[in-house]
């Protein structure tokens, strides 16, 4: 399909510079531009490429001013990121999709099965499971006994929902996710380590996303619950009985341990791990590869680990560097100081 500028300024409630009736079928980034395409300009590193770019169409923040000639019509918006995100949600809508069961899936008969929905080759729909309208269920899922999905929910290939879990609307999940897998719990014993049961189930609410081969364990009692609008990138692992507040963001490879409580809107770099049975706040954003070991008060921004606020890790990453420099300069020191110490004896 194709849309020409004017729908788009339409659509983005944007200003046009350039011509309305130029057109795009395709999206591209800004430096690999072609005919044709749509690109954005958000970053300022990437504004070299709007004067040499082939795409037909680039949008850019309202307080952009070009320096020199932009072939490119460009359609000017309050956020151009955002503004792409819509348009890029908008294309997905019109590609077609899939629809009907397989042959080859399973589906247990006392499954309930919505309308619109799409199961595809080897999926297994057991016991007692409900899945909502407008699925999308994508080649060897397997769905649990007494599972409920939610509408409008996707389960990309190879995902695993455990028995008795339920996932909310508009959720995604992602190739290889597995949701209510038994939590980590063992009791040591004179003949090693005897399993506790985790007899709890996972919830995930409204508009969860879930990366590739990101784990959710199932609570040991109770509920491991992912609230609304949470985004998890891939290779996350969270314990049982954790809670991630709503809206909060995950990056790869991060780990929450059993019992901990996220709280809302937090933004967590790649490799974050946290400690079981501790509680963050609400808006707290800690960088890559920082360790929480303990509480974090709400509206706090971490680095490090232990994680410390950032201008500290700064400074002292810094002097980190220059340890072996001050470890020479002290052993050097310590000897001058016997020296000293050995002419006033004398």
């Amino acid at each position: 399909m194709e849309f020409s500028a004017k729908q788009i300024a339409e659509y983005v409630q944007g200003t046009i510079v350039g011509d309305e009736n130029a057109t795009v079928h395709t999206f591209a980034k800004i430096e690999e531009g072609i005919p044709g395409a749509l690109s954005f300009l958000s970053n300022p590193k990437y504004i070299h490429y709007i004067y040499t770019t082939q795409s037909s169409i680039v949008l850019v923040n309202k307080d952009f001013e070009p320096e020199q000639e932009v072939s490119a019509t460009l359609i000017k918006v309050e956020n151009a990121y955002e503004s792409l995100a819509k348009l890029m949600t908008l294309y997905e809508m019109y590609q077609p999709k899939k629809v009907g069961i397989s042959s080859l899936a399973s589906i247990a008969e006392t499954a309930q099965i919505g309308k619109n929905v799409y199961i595809g080759p080897y999926a297994c729909i057991e016991e007692g499971a409900v899945i909502g309208d407008n699925c999308y269920i994508h080649p060897h899922v397997t769905v649990g006994v007494n599972v409920k999905v939610g509408a409008n929910t996707i389960l990309y290939p190879h995902v695993t929902v455990y028995h008795d879990c339920r996932i909310g609307n508009n959720c995604v999940l992602h190739a290889g996710a597995v949701i209510g897998a038994d939590g980590f719990g063992f009791a040591p014993s004179p003949e090693g380590y005897e399993k506790i049961p985790q007899i709890g189930i996972t919830i995930l609410e409204d508009n969860v996303e879930v990366g590739a081969n990101t784990c959710i364990d199932r609570a040991t009692m109770g509920a491991t619950i992912i609230h609304k609008g949470v985004k998890l990138d891939n290779l996350v692992q969270l314990a049982h009985n954790v809670e991630v507040g709503s809206h909060t963001v995950m990056a790869s490879q991060g780990g929450v341990a059993g019992s901990a409580k996220i709280g809302e809107w937090c933004m967590f770099g790649g490799q974050v791990g946290v400690a079981g049975h501790i509680k963050v706040g609400d808006h707290v954003t800690v960088g890559a590869q920082s360790g929480i070991p303990g509480n974090v008060k709400s509206n706090t921004t971490l680095m490090g680990y232990p994680a410390i606020d950032p201008k500290q890790f700064a400074r002292s990453a810094a002097i980190y560097k220059k340890l072996p420099d001050m470890y020479a300069e002290l052993g050097r020191l310590q000897k001058e100081i016997e020296e000293l110490k050995k002419q006033l004896n004398a």
